[in-house]
């Protein structure tokens, strides 16, 4: 039995009974019929996905440190504030890079967890080498030594389409919200992302009076 609840996404049969039940020749094929409405989807996607700004999804104010910072202050702010990463940024407020909680891991002699790991994944590894080497003493070294400088950064003028297609690009986890001197205005995770589509896609709908 055929699926005609609203919203499916219409087969290649469908197509085709469409096009038999036109009533004149139209030069045009199936696979034709299905490209144009899958590139119709994909437009129409994107001008949603367009007036959503990045300031409507960015985290602010943003904590961040400077390069002198030590590792293992950065690493307590990470902690008590249950973020993953913190821009590191010079006195004038500029960016100078991001240290995060695989940076960290690296610094104490951790095997850093891969971008595709999970949360738990992490943990595995960190309670691994606790098994194995005892108690972890916090590295005095500055955030400079160990932070990433290069950052993916976005303009406030970007949009939820331009976040996702960075995001998919460069394979990270965030993003900076930079303007054109490179200060700090916000950042974006993933969290951030999940968090859009509780809040815009899964809104219960109003039963018919």
């Amino acid at each position: 039995m055929n699926d005609s609840r609203p919203g499916r996404r219409p087969q290649r049969s469908d197509f085709e009974q469409a096009l038999r039940s036109m009533d004149t020749y139209i030069d045009i094929t199936v696979d034709d019929l299905m490209a144009l409405t899958r590139r119709a989807e994909q437009i129409a996607e994107r001008h949603h996905t367009e007036g959503i700004s990045v300031s409507q999804i960015m985290t602010q104010p943003v904590q961040s440190v400077r390069p002198s910072t030590p590792l293992h202050e950065a690493a307590h702010r990470m902690v008590s504030g249950r973020i993953s990463g913190l821009p590191v940024v010079d006195e004038a407020g500029r960016l100078s890079g991001i240290i995060t909680e695989a940076d960290f891991l690296r610094a104490l002699g951790i095997p850093s967890s891969q971008p595709n790991h999970t949360l738990w994944q992490t943990l595995e590894t960190l309670f691994t080498h606790l098994r194995h080497h005892g108690a972890l003493e916090a590295p005095d070294d500055p955030v400079s030594s160990h932070m990433a400088s290069h950052v993916v950064c976005v303009g406030p003028e970007a949009d939820l389409h331009d976040v996702l297609q960075a995001m998919r690009q460069h394979r990270v986890k965030r993003l900076v919200v930079c303007d054109r001197e490179r200060k700090v205005l916000g950042m974006v995770t993933r969290s951030d992302l999940v968090r859009l589509f509780f809040d815009n896609y899964t809104k219960p709908t109003n039963a018919a009076d």
